[in-house]
C-alpha cells in the first residue's frame, strides 16, 4: 500500500534520527515544501565538537530532567540543525513543512516561527505548552501525527 505524503516523510525522519549522537534521545526532522526535501536535520554536538556520545552527557551528570535547561547541552537539537542546514545551503524554509520525531521545545518553535515554516508534523509527545501556545499565536499548524 502506497503511504500518504506525510507517511512517507515521517517514514524517512525516523531513519534521519538514528543519526543522533545523543545520549537521552534520538531525534530527527526534515523540512519539505512542494513534496521535495529541503534538508535534515539530528540531534547532535555542533560540526567538529566532540559529542556526548564521546564526553558523556553534562545533563545526566548534573541530574537535570527532560525539557529543561536547554542551554546547558553541548548538542543542538534536530530542528535547529535541520533549519542551519538550509541556512548555510542558501535554501529558503519560508511555507515550509518540518517533520519531527518529537514535539519541538520552545527554542525550537520560536525558530521555526522565524523561519517561516507553516506546518509542524510530529511523531511523539514532549510537551511544551509554551511551544505549543507560541506556534498557534504565529499560525503554524501543529499536526500530532502519533494521534493518527
Amino acid at each position: 500500500m502506497r503511504p500518504s505524503w506525510d507517511e512517507y516523510f515521517m517514514e524517512i525522519v525516523q531513519v534521519v534520527k538514528k543519526r543522533s549522537t545523543c545520549l537521552r534521545r534520538q531525534v530527527g526532522a526534515l523540512i519539505v515544501k512542494d513534496k521535495r526535501i529541503l534538508s535534515t536535520g539530528y540531534n547532535g554536538a555542533p560540526t567538529g565538537l566532540k559529542h556526548c556520545s564521546e564526553t558523556g552527557c553534562l545533563r545526566d551528570k548534573m541530574n537535570i530532567p527532560s525539557g529543561q535547561r536547554h542551554e546547558l547541552c553541548r548538542g543542538l537539537h534536530a530542528e535547529q540543525n535541520a533549519i542551519v542546514h538550509a541556512a548555510n545551503s542558501g535554501v529558503s524554509i519560508k511555507d515550509a513543512t518540518i517533520y519531527v520525531t518529537d514535539h519541538p521545545c520552545v527554542l525550537c518553535a520560536k525558530m521555526i516561527i522565524n523561519g517561516g515554516i507553516r506546518k509542524v508534523v510530529f511523531a511523539s509527545g514532549y510537551p511544551d505548552e509554551l511551544s505549543s501556545k507560541l506556534l498557534s499565536e504565529a499560525g503554524v499548524e501543529l499536526v500530532d501525527f502519533g494521534n493518527k
